[in-house]
């Protein structure tokens, strides 16, 4: 039922507890690879910090924490839980679809059969009991665990019906509806433009670097180990490696600026396109993942960086 993949082959993380793989009651997919079965240490890494799975999802969400909820809404920077999968091969290898809006959404879902259960809970937000408590104790989705929070989305990552609700309930009124899992009580708790993420080529990148304010007005990060880092680099970069990712993925909006402009660099294009695609779901507006990473920057633009 679920499917989690990506085109990384790279060694298994250990000591990931089994209750971490809770599993989502949809479908997901990867855009980069559909046939491919095997995790990706990104992936891995971020099973570590949740215990939910968004349905449909397309690019990598978020799962925060509802008790982070402020956080995501500007009030403070976020250590919120994620995990990153994806659904659906038809947006291509890292692009967003552009030119819309996406929303912050809470939900629970109880058995189509138990429509008491479902008024009894509509009932009580309206009387001023809060969704996320009452999805950990009765909400039959995984997302419970994190007060039914499936963090930020936009269309084409869920199911119609369920889609159809969300993008027309009015921001914070709970709304129920019906989808082939039962019913949902959902609530939209904010919205926002939707991010970009585009591929810059190392030709592109390499024009930027040579301009002194670009260094001063974007922000580099590179995913790669330290060991690669030692064998060739680029400057400006601050080396944040994946395999450390849960020492520095909780805290990366306030070591960063999620409104200036974030470009991400690995070995081939691969790694930073995963994280790029995460640093979408943590509200980071633009981001540019450098195609082919430092091998094809030394191979078409600098052969003095050494190729490893």
């Amino acid at each position: 039922m679920l499917r989690v993949s990506s085109s990384l082959h790279i060694p298994p993380t250990t000591g990931i507890p089994a209750h971490y793989f809770a599993l989502s009651f949809l479908k997901i997919t990867s855009p980069l690879t559909p046939t491919s079965r095997k995790l990706s240490v990104f992936t891995r890494l971020a099973l570590l910090h949740s215990k939910t799975l968004l349905p449909n999802s397309r690019n990598n969400i978020q799962f925060p924490s509802f008790k982070k909820v402020s956080t995501m809404l500007g009030q403070g920077h976020s250590s919120s839980k994620f995990i990153t999968a994806s659904y659906n091969a038809g947006s291509g290898p890292g692009g967003s679809s552009g030119g819309g809006r996406e929303i912050l959404v809470q939900h629970l879902l109880v058995k189509e059969d138990d429509q008491k259960l479902l008024l009894e809970l509509l009932k009580r937000t309206v009387e001023g009991e809060d969704l996320s408590d009452l999805a950990v104790q009765y909400s039959l989705c995984p997302s419970k665990e994190e007060g039914g929070m499936l963090g930020w989305v936009r269309k084409g990552q869920m199911v119609p019906e369920f889609e159809e609700a969300a993008f027309g309930a009015p921001l914070n009124k709970v709304v129920k509806c019906k989808t082939k899992f039962g019913w949902h009580l959902l609530q939209v708790l904010s919205e926002r433009e939707e991010s970009v993420l585009e591929h810059i080529q190392p030709n592109e990148f390499h024009v930027k670097l040579q301009d002194p304010s670009f260094l001063e007005e974007a922000q580099l990060i590179d995913v790669r180990e330290p060991e690669e880092v030692a064998q060739a680099s680029l400057p400006g970069f601050q080396v944040l490696p994946l395999r450390q990712f849960g020492s520095w993925g909780p805290e990366i909006t306030t070591k960063f600026d999620p409104q200036k402009d974030t470009y991400v660099l690995c070995h081939h294009g691969m790694r930073s396109l995963q994280v790029a695609k995460w640093l979408q779901t943590q509200g980071f507006r633009k981001v540019f993942n450098i195609a082919g990473g430092i091998n094809e920057y030394a191979v078409k633009v600098d052969p003095s960086i050494p190729t490893y």
